[in-house]
């Protein structure tokens, strides 16, 4: 990719809902040539910037789920489980043996449907692990991987709100009847004009836009960036789990979150405490990324790297051939 691409990309990571214009000003180009850019990388499936809304904040169960299952099945198993709405990110790992995904809970019926029926009564499912997600580090937010923080001065970044740290805490607003139009269109293009997002609540341009603001001020809605990792030089892909003593959780959570490897950290419920996702160019990053910068962290007890081998699913968005797909969008394999 040129770095003109690049430095967009990491401009939409800090400020995705910015105009053409004012990104053009910051990054130094015309805003015919930024919004130029944009739908070709868009097009391509390299990038796609969408609203979803934050589970943490209207009192959904936020679960990461390990599947131990038979290789033969790995994939159907992955495929069916991207299929569902409350399904927001599925993998295949351990060389097809093992089936990893996240499930935003809407109901405690639907989860226990799935994790205590449909799974377990699957003929090639050996067994299942399921942790609930306690308090996020890092996620919810386009500003997770910051491997192309430097590609932006630090003057630049300020501009487009670099220079804020983004909150994880998430204060809910009543809904409004109008309110899942708008998150409708936002999870195909989370860039969607107040116009557009009018029309489909059926209400005025400047109640679309004083209620957007409101839910992304309150973090009821979380507008975040999905990349197709391969075209920036990614190659590995991996979830770590580990085990932290008790008293110094918050502090391992709080500086994995800050290393540009990591996309995603968690506490959780059940065995490990704590969960990272990490992605780096290739085995190599990946070793010197865990016997260094992971390493040196004081109070990690053990430490499991789960390397995935195929992701179905990324963010809401389904993947094929490496490249992203908004959920509306048909899949043509042909």
């Amino acid at each position: 990719m040129e770095v003109e691409d690049l430095r967009l990309v990491r401009a939409l990571q800090l400020a995705p809902r910015a105009s053409f214009s004012v990104l053009g000003d910051v990054l130094g180009l015309h805003e015919r040539t930024v919004a130029r850019n944009y739908r070709r990388l868009r097009r391509a499936g390299i990038l796609r910037v969408f609203g979803m809304v934050n589970p943490m904040a209207v009192g959904y169960q936020f679960w990461q789920v390990r599947v131990r299952c038979r290789p033969d099945a790995s994939e159907s198993l992955a495929r069916a489980l991207a299929a569902r709405h409350d399904i927001a990110w599925v993998g295949v790992t351990a060389a097809g043996s093992e089936v990893s995904f996240s499930m935003r809970s809407l109901s405690a019926e639907s989860r226990d449907l799935l994790l205590t029926r449909s799974l377990p009564t699957a003929a090639r499912v050996l067994d299942i692990e399921a942790s609930v997600v306690l308090h996020i580090f890092l996620g919810l937010s386009a500003r997770g991987w910051s491997e192309l923080d430097g590609l932006l001065t630090p003057e630049e970044s300020v501009r487009l709100g670099g220079g804020e740290t983004p909150s994880t805490d998430a204060s809910p607003v009543p809904p409004e009847p109008f309110d899942s139009a708008l998150f409708d269109v936002l999870a195909v293009d989370g860039r969607a004009s107040t116009v557009k997002l009018a029309e489909a609540a059926g209400i005025s341009e400047g109640r679309a836009a004083r209620r957007l603001a409101t839910l992304l001020q309150s973090r009821t809605l979380v507008i975040d960036v999905d990349l197709a990792y391969h075209d920036f030089g990614i190659t590995c892909w991996a979830q770590m789990h580990f085990t932290v003593t008790p008293a110094r959780l918050r502090e391992v959570g709080a500086a994995l979150a800050q290393l540009p490897e990591v996309a995603f950290v968690a506490a959780m419920s059940g065995r490990d405490n704590l969960v990272a996702s990490v992605v780096c160019r290739d085995l190599r990053h990946m070793y010197e990324f865990t016997s260094g910068s992971v390493a040196a962290l004081d109070g990690i007890v053990s430490m499991e790297i789960v390397p995935f081998t195929n992701i179905i699913k990324q963010s809401g968005g389904l993947v094929v051939d490496g490249r992203l797909v908004d959920p509306a969008t048909p899949v043509d394999r042909h």
